[in-house]
């Protein structure tokens, strides 16, 4: 469980470190389009402002991808490691009960209170779920 949160957790780090390059390209492209606008400096301002916005565009999309894509992405991936880890822990809690031979529902109820809080099903709905599917079998 633990190898498998970390490979998550790995993998939307370097993403996160993917997005934070993205500005240090942006500065880059952007001393690289002043050096070619210093290289046409005797031409005219119409040839100038285009180099010159050429150099803003790579700035701009530095910016853009990091901070409005891909570390947002990151960010989504660090989370979706932290669920699944939530998720996990539930069902090896719920498994450590009832495999150490405590009853099922009391193993359930173990389980449920390790549920997220923003998450967690009231004692009545787990109840009523747990009813159903003994009814279910029972069909």
């Amino acid at each position: 469980m633990e190898a498998y949160y970390e490979e998550l957790e790995h993998e939307a780090a370097l993403t996160n470190e993917i997005a934070e390059s993205f500005p240090g390209l942006g500065i880059v492209a952007a001393v690289l389009g002043v050096i070619i606008t210093m290289g046409k400096i005797s031409e005219p301002p119409e040839v100038l402002g285009h180099s010159i916005g050429a150099a803003l565009v790579g700035t701009f999309l530095g910016i853009l991808m990091c901070y409005g894509i891909v570390g947002p992405i990151a960010r989504k991936m660090k989370l979706y490691a932290e669920s699944e880890k939530e998720y996990l822990m539930v069902i090896k809690t719920i498994i450590i009960y009832f495999v150490s031979g405590i009853n099922p529902k009391i193993a359930l109820e173990f389980g449920r209170r390790a549920v997220p809080k923003n998450d967690r099903p009231s004692f009545m709905e787990l109840e009523t779920t747990f009813k159903e599917q003994k009814n279910l079998r029972n069909l």
